[in-house]
């Protein structure tokens, strides 16, 4: 018999009304703000009366390197939010929102599968509670307003070739990377070239996800510097008077979703900066609140734990003083065999050498987040075509790094596949260990940080970056930026620059093409190799499949 798919079981599920879901966690129905039955807003004034509460534990589900054979990583995150809750722990679990280009695109959708999902799963991918939509306008009002300034005068001297702040949209368009605007004479302005960003690499994106209230969100948008005068001095939001406006556009976004897992564990879906291009966590206001409300809360970083778990530890825990009890790093058996060198086609056969030798992506991971001093246990995502072999050549390899793997079923079975996984991270967890520090110092210089994660995460020989890039940097330092920590854009799919290269290469370089200074988010931003920050369409897109069906359902977006 077929299995169902992710879009069956969701519309099979038994949603309980959202007030009961936040009565779960103590939260008063007067404290939420629906937006329908199944989804609500948490208020600001409630979670800023939790100031004074101890905090949860917090559990971070990171994962190897992705590939086209899937890992399952906010799967997981889920399945292991209501296997706590199967074994008698208060949880939450705390998870991105998507973009709807990925939706559109090649990746589809992000919150969960099988058994082990969120939902209202339809309007989780799509439009949801309009976040998304305000972060993209508060960013592009400002965008205008740069240009309306220039148009009437200038009177803050902004140099047009200068102009660091691009426009955004949610969508994947490579045709809108570089652009010409303010053509058609007069009337229109001035022209000059800029492009466009996705919407979850905006700067915007990044405050929303590590503001604190909406008071450090306005003083995040008022740091945010737009472009600079002939002089290298440089234009902030708040020279042009934009800040106000913008965080009321962003005054609901702020506030972090509620909605529940199919087993009706709350969750928390609030931001979403990707990991290869910003810092791929969710809100700091989600984590912090579920910290408040439950014992463990589950999480999750983007990509691989180079890229997300890095980002996740150097620059959230860091910005807000949060430290993880453990780690659970996702892999599969499927995965593994392609990081060691099986193609796609050919997984379906059983491959024990090809496992053991993709298990040196996994073993790289498990060293990059025990160097964080945080305890790690992995869980191999099972597929029905796993051998018992190829599970034991996993599990072997890990107890020889010092960890355990644990296989977990919830896709099929939901948290009855993820007690055991749940069980271990609990002992972790309840350990005393007070380890966990980030990779490098604020004081470091900003060079020298790039260096640290390109060569400690990556295990790269060398950074190229020319002396333009270099002397920027040093410049940021002489300005008062040199404490900040650093935001790698890069692959998801490998240690390197080079997406084709699986596996756990050594001593590779590492070339940064640009930096960019996100003051108000407060990182800078280092661009390598060849990463967009406009994806494009892949040559048969998703969106050819979406569509309607004769009862008025959403098919073909899971």
């Amino acid at each position: 018999m077929a299995h169902k798919t992710d879009i069956e079981i969701a519309r099979a599920a038994e949603k309980r009304l959202i007030q009961e879901v936040g009565a779960k966690l103590g939260i008063p129905a007067g404290d939420l703000l629906p937006y329908g039955h199944d989804k609500a807003k948490v208020g600001a004034e409630f979670i800023a009366g939790l100031k004074d509460r101890p905090n949860g534990k917090l559990i971070l589900v990171t994962a190897i390197n992705p590939t086209p054979a899937g890992e399952g990583k906010t799967t997981t995150t889920v399945g292991l939010g209501d296997g706590l809750a199967r074994i008698g722990k208060k949880s939450a679990i705390c998870i991105r929102e998507a973009s709807l280009g990925p939706c559109f695109g090649m990746k589809g959708g992000a919150a969960g599968g099988g058994y082990a999902q969120v939902v209202p799963m339809e309007d989780m991918n799509l439009h949801f509670t309009g976040d998304f939509h305000a972060i993209t306008s508060a960013h592009n009002l400002l965008a205008a307003m740069i240009d309306n300034h220039i148009y009437w005068g200038n009177d803050l001297g902004i140099d047009q070739r200068r102009v660091t702040w691009r426009r955004v949209m949610d969508m994947n368009d490579r045709a809108l990377r570089d652009v010409v605007c303010s053509l058609g004479g007069v009337a229109n302005g001035f022209p000059r070239q800029t492009g466009f960003d996705i919407t979850v690499a905006s700067e915007v994106m990044a405050i929303l996800c590590l503001a604190t209230d909406i008071h450090d969100l306005q003083r995040r948008l008022g740091d945010i510097i737009v472009g600079y005068t002939r002089e290298r001095t440089p234009i902030h939001a708040r020279d042009l008077k934009a800040d106000g406006a913008m965080t009321v556009l962003l005054k609901d976004a702020l506030q972090p979703n509620l909605v529940q897992s199919l087993e009706n564990t709350p969750a928390f879906v609030h931001g979403g900066p990707f990991a290869n291009i910003a810092h791929g966590c969710n809100s700091v206001m989600a984590t912090t609140t579920a910290l408040k409300l439950a014992d463990y809360v589950v999480t999750e970083a983007g990509f691989g734990a180079d890229l997300g778990a890095e980002k996740f530890m150097n620059i959230k825990c860091r910005k807000a003083g949060l430290a993880p009890s453990a780690v659970v790093i996702v892999a599969t058996v499927r995965a593994l065999k392609m990081n060691g060198g099986v193609a796609k086609a050919d997984l379906g056969a059983e491959n024990v050498d090809a496992v053991r030798a993709g298990c040196a992506n996994l073993g790289r991971h498990i060293e990059n987040v025990k160097s964080f001093g945080v305890p790690a246990v992995v869980a191999i995502n099972h597929f029905a075509g796993d051998t018992e072999a190829e599970i034991a050549a996993v599990q072997d390899f890990v107890a020889g790094q010092g960890s355990e793997a644990i296989l977990c079923k919830h896709w099929a079975e939901g948290s009855a596949g993820t007690e055991a996984l749940a069980t271990r991270v609990v002992e972790l967890a309840e350990q005393d260990h007070h380890a966990f520090a980030p990779l490098y110092p604020d004081e470091m210089g900003l060079f020298a940080k790039i260096e640290t994660i390109a060569k400690r995460i990556y295990r790269a020989g060398e950074v190229i970056a020319d002396k333009k890039i270099r002397d920027q940097l040093h410049a940021w330092e002489e300005a008062g930026y040199g404490n900040l920590p650093i935001c790698m854009a890069k692959t998801q799919y490998s240690f390197t620059t080079d997406p084709n290269l699986r596996g756990a290469p050594e001593g590779h370089s590492v070339p940064v093409r640009e930096v960019r200074l996100a003051a108000g988010a407060g990182f800078v931003v280092a661009i390598c190799g060849e990463i967009m920050t406009m994806p494009g369409l892949p040559s048969k897109p998703a969106a050819e499949t979406i569509g309607l069906n004769d009862m008025g359902q959403i098919e073909g977006l899971f």
